[in-house]
């Protein structure tokens, strides 16, 4: 790494396309989800608990699903964000569990059939979207297969009441803690921003500096997604004090950001004090509990900012360690002693939206879902496979592209399946009290809640023990641990021949897509950033690390699908890397023509 004082003026160089592979950046699991595995375990066994205590077992074990669908789409975002995407979820399938279930009630197996196929067709049209409508389109065709293949007595309308009466117990469990912590969940992202950039300080001058910058950027990422709505504009009237603080405070970090940046650039490590300073300005900022920060004195002098272990200001501390040609330090040492920070424009700091895919990508990923669905369907009728929604059920989960790689969903389902068969399988032998069932489910169902944050894997083994006990409720007792794992190897088989036979480069267009308009930032935050005010210069720098941690994803997850032979992959992990480090330099080049004292030259 070279000096700050050695940084070029004029052009930064060009961005370069070179080409050579490189282990991708595996990031380490966060902390383990207490408070999701307890909804997740008493979302499920509550049902379960009424559905005995009242004699409705039929409803109570529908209303079971809902809450396990919804345990699998609760997150750890901001609570409007869950209720927003639990909602959709809720009405997709029980809009789906209504057709399913008024086709079954038909008699006729084609007109299953054609449910199943339609709600597939719908569901893949809206799937490629978002997020929202991807899992409102997966659970739409969920809802028709278990309303297509579960038969419910009584009236039309209590199977899907049930099923949205489970969904929103989840969402209650979920959202009421905004009651008393309304932004708790952004205000532990932000502060998470502190703390990486606390570690990568302490990163400087290492080996490890590269790896601790994107661990940087991907908590800014969090908290930048986090704090999303308080950056439009309609937002601004409606944000109460703690959030302003909030914002202020993530601003900030977004200046940190860039001086932390330009010390891991200029490649010196940096004493204690130095590295704890992060830290000190988050205790200041967001002082833990609910007090607010303390105020500046009328005389101007700061006290809000707080001090070293030893009781020294911690400007003091930096100032006089800081070299003519370490503008990385002088920038850290002055936001530290700052009063005030000047507030980026809130509109021009939102991130870019992703590329969306095209009308064509989502046409075909539609007309193959579709295909995959009728082709389970199809041989759940030939094989005769008792409770044969399973087949296009695990279609419906598999074939979910956008959720991560479709033939490491399709490996950790089988494998998730054959481990909780051999889960519930060896509970059968042990005991046959119908309280014990649910406390399995309970157990289960936090297990899944822990899986969808950590494993795909997991959260599979919980849900097919989940589903079994489900299955056994109803009044169906038969031992079905082998066709359930040669039907998810069948369905997984399906996915995966006509997703690698008929659209192969699906995973690699998207990279391509996300590299290119990573490149496209990197280039405009190169062009702009000596010129830009600091507010937009931060904004620039913001949009071009984001999308570079986003390409860099998509890159991951392109690799972890099979290649045709004779066919290689594009090096986007290098040129993702170059970029990265010609963004530093624009970084480190414009934050020392920024800060740098009027009497000092910068040398070339």
């Amino acid at each position: 790494m070279a000096s700050a004082a050695n940084a070029p003026q004029g052009r930064a160089p060009h961005i370069p396309t070179a080409s050579r592979p490189r282990r991708p950046l595996v990031s380490a699991l966060g902390g383990f989800p207490l408070a999701a595995a307890l909804r997740g375990a008493v979302a499920l066994a509550l049902p379960l608990l009424a559905g005995v205590w009242t004699g409705r077992m039929t409803p109570a074990v529908i209303a079971a699903i809902g809450a396990l669908w919804g345990v699998s789409q609760d997150g750890s975002d901001p609570y409007r964000t869950r209720a927003r995407r639990l909602g959709w979820m809720g009405l997709a399938s029980a809009l789906g569990l209504l057709a399913g279930e008024l086709a079954l009630r038909t008699g006729q197996t084609a007109a299953v059939t054609v449910c199943l196929t339609v709600c597939a067709l719908v569901g893949g049209a809206i799937s490629l979207r978002e997020r929202t409508a991807s899992v409102a389109g997966m659970h739409l065709l969920l809802g028709a297969t278990v309303g297509g293949g579960i038969p419910v007595p009584g009236p039309w309308w209590q199977a899907p009441f049930a099923l949205l009466t489970g969904v929103g117990l989840v969402l209650v469990l979920s959202a009421t803690p905004w009651l008393w912590r309304r932004h708790h969940v952004e205000r532990a992202a932000v502060r998470a921003v502190y703390r990486a950039a606390s570690e990568a300080l302490a990163a400087a001058g290492t080996a490890t500096a590269e790896d601790a910058r994107r661990q940087l950027t991907d908590a800014l990422d969090v908290a930048h997604h986090m704090m999303g709505r308080y950056l439009t504009s309609g937002h601004a009237r409606r944000r109460d004090a703690e959030a302003d603080r909030l914002l202020g405070a993530f601003h900030v970090a977004a200046r940190l950001g860039e001086a932390v940046t330009t010390l891991l650039w200029e490649g010196r490590p940096l004493p204690a004090t130095v590295v704890d300073i992060p830290l000190l300005i988050a205790r200041g900022l967001l002082p833990d509990g609910e007090e607010p920060a303390v105020p500046s004195p009328p005389d101007g002098k700061d006290t809000a900012v707080g001090s070293l272990p030893d009781g020294r200001p911690a400007a003091a501390a930096v100032l006089p360690a800081v070299e003519p040609g370490s503008p990385g330090l002088r920038a850290l040492a002055e936001l530290r002693a700052a009063t005030h920070v000047e507030r980026m424009d809130d509109a021009a700091l939102s991130l870019p939206a992703r590329p969306r895919q095209s009308r064509s990508a989502r046409l075909r990923y539609a007309a193959l879902l579709a295909a995959c669905v009728l082709a389970a369907q199809l041989c759940a009728l030939l094989l005769d496979a008792p409770r044969g929604y399973w087949l296009p059920m695990t279609v419906a989960f598999v074939y979910q592209p956008d959720f991560g790689p479709v033939f490491g969903r399709a490996l950790h389902r089988c494998i998730g399946t054959v481990v909780g068969v051999a889960a519930i399988g060896t509970v059968y032998l042990l005991t046959e009290s119908t309280y014990a069932f649910i406390g399995l489910v309970a157990v289960f169902g936090a297990l899944m809640a822990v899986g969808v944050r950590h494993h795909y894997a997991v959260a599979t083994t919980g849900l097919t023990a989940i589903v079994f006990v489900l299955v056994d409720l109803l009044g169906d007792h038969r031992a079905l641990y082998g066709p359930r794992i040669l039907d998810t190897a069948l369905a997984s088989a399906l996915v995966l021949v006509a997703h690698f036979a008929l659209w192969p480069r699906s995973t690699a267009g998207r990279a391509d897509a996300l590299t290119e308009a990573a490149l496209a930032a990197a280039r405009r935050y190169q062009d702009l950033a000596q010129s830009a005010a600091p507010a937009q210069r931060q904004a620039l720098r913001r949009a071009a690390y984001h999308q570079l941690a986003e390409a860099r994803r998509a890159a991951t997850n392109a690799r972890r699908e099979p290649v045709r032979p004779g066919h290689r992959l594009p090096d986007w992990e290098r040129t993702v890397t170059e970029a990265e480090q010609l963004c530093d330099t624009v970084t480190a080049r414009s934050l020392s023509l920024g800060s740098r004292p009027t009497n000092h030259a910068l040398t070339t």
